[in-house]
């Protein structure tokens, strides 16, 4: 009686069984197109990883775009710098050989650790560069070193001009052209009304010695 009830219970476990191993065996031709999930752009060159298959890996093109096959159930990872980590599960009711999905994936800020950037590659070389550094005795002898002449003559080579030096030598330029123009309508060479006068008078002159 055993016997009999044994093989009743295995002949019912083998269509199960050999409904989840025709399952296990179904290949489907996973694709999809992954976005932002705030501006809807496509996100390029994503990272899938299939976990379920031993964490097979695959990648989106440079449109976002992705197409590889997977079986029912396995759970796929889309990972993306600057991006969070996204999760899916292939359904295993899906009855066709074609599966098709719109992944969302949402931009995540990351916060670096503080770098400090020191010009010494060692502590050696910092000590020995700060015990031979020669520092002023006060800040009076700062204030000399500033204030004098060689400083002043590079800070006046390196240094451009202000508003008011700009001002100043616009101001300049433009008296020198005024002086200029009244010193050419003054000088009587440059007058063709004062050679006429003086024309006049040689004439005159002329004349009147004639006259005598």
């Amino acid at each position: 009686m055993r016997f009999f009830y044994a093989v009743i219970l295995l002949l019912a476990f083998l269509p199960v069984r050999a409904q989840q191993k025709a399952q296990s065996d179904k290949l489907i031709q996973f694709s999809g197109i992954i976005t932002d999930v705030d501006s809807n752009t496509v996100i390029p060159y994503v990272t899938i990883s299939n976990i379920s298959q031993k964490s097979q890996r695959f990648s989106a093109d440079y449109r976002g775009y992705f197409s590889f096959i997977v079986r029912p159930g396995d759970t796929l990872l889309f990972t993306a710098i600057g991006y969070g980590k996204f999760r899916t599960v292939v359904p295993k009711e899906n009855p066709e050989s074609k599966y098709t999905l719109m992944v969302k994936m949402k931009a995540e800020s990351i916060n670096l650790p503080t770098v400090k950037v020191f010009p010494w590659a060692t502590v050696e070389e910092f000590t020995r560069d700060f015990l031979a550094m020669k520092i002023a005795d006060d800040e009076l002898a700062l204030a000399k070193k500033n204030l004098s002449r060689e400083s002043i003559r590079g800070l006046i080579r390196t240094l451009p001009a202000d508003a008011g030096e700009i001002s100043g030598t616009n101001f300049r330029y433009n008296f020198d052209r005024m002086a200029n123009q009244n010193m050419v309508q003054t000088n009587p060479l440059m007058n063709p009304f004062a050679w006429g006068k003086l024309m006049q008078q040689i004439f005159e002159g002329d004349r009147s010695r004639k006259e005598n």
